[in-house]
């Protein structure tokens, strides 16, 4: 279809991904490409003037949706934000939405990691059961938004293993498989995670939105 000049093609809409992380953008990049929508994703670093946004929500949904309207207000550009976690059936869902500063400071992996592992140290391995969830959300500067989330299921490990992906990946084993998560190719882990879940439910959704 001619734009209303006859002479090119209408520019595909731009979607912001609320990220730094260009590992994320390149794997929803890909995801919205599998689908054939038409659409220029960049990150955040896009618009460098843009504030980080508090993540004061009780929920992943209600985290992923702070920053997804912040960055389609603060851009004019729809938008797409996504919170994760771990939630370990025994702790009652926790760490959850605290899972970035479990052990107090955000990001200490290591230390997040250590201190979890110490709190099931006396948990057998069949209460051991614990899943990554992820929300992703996608709002519009009209206000418009919607939510989908994903999940990997499995089991907790003992002991960490394997050196690939970040956070809580040495101990999660997800079901059918002998290997952790960090010991998943990136493929492998992109195919089964909880976030190439959320993004890939997101794909029908923009497709909706933006046409």
């Amino acid at each position: 279809m001619e734009s209303q000049t006859g002479d090119h093609p209408a520019a595909p809409r731009r979607l912001v991904l609320a990220t730094r992380n260009t590992g994320k953008i390149t794997e929803l990049r890909a995801i919205l490409a599998a689908a054939d929508l038409d659409v220029e994703l960049v990150g955040a670093d896009a618009y460098p003037d843009v504030p980080d946004v508090k993540e004061t929500g009780v929920t992943f949904a209600e985290n992923a949706l702070l920053k997804a309207h912040a960055l389609a207000q603060a851009t004019g550009h729809p938008a797409v934000a996504d919170d994760s976690g771990l939630c370990v059936e025994v702790l009652g869902g926790a760490p959850g939405i605290f899972s970035a500063r479990w052990a107090g400071r955000h990001g200490d992996d290591q230390a997040n990691l250590d201190l979890l592992l110490a709190q099931l140290s006396d948990i057998d391995d069949e209460h051991r059961a614990a899943h990554f969830a992820c929300a992703a959300a996608l709002a519009l500067p009209d206000g418009t938004e919607r939510v989908v989330e994903g999940t990997l299921d499995g089991t907790l490990r003992r002991t960490p293993a394997g050196t690939g992906g970040f956070g809580y990946d040495p101990v999660l084993q997800p079901h059918g498989e002998s290997r952790t998560c960090a010991e998943l190719t990136a493929d492998e882990k992109n195919a089964i995670s909880h976030r190439g879940k959320a993004f890939r439910a997101l794909a029908p959704v923009v497709r909706e939105l933006l046409g």
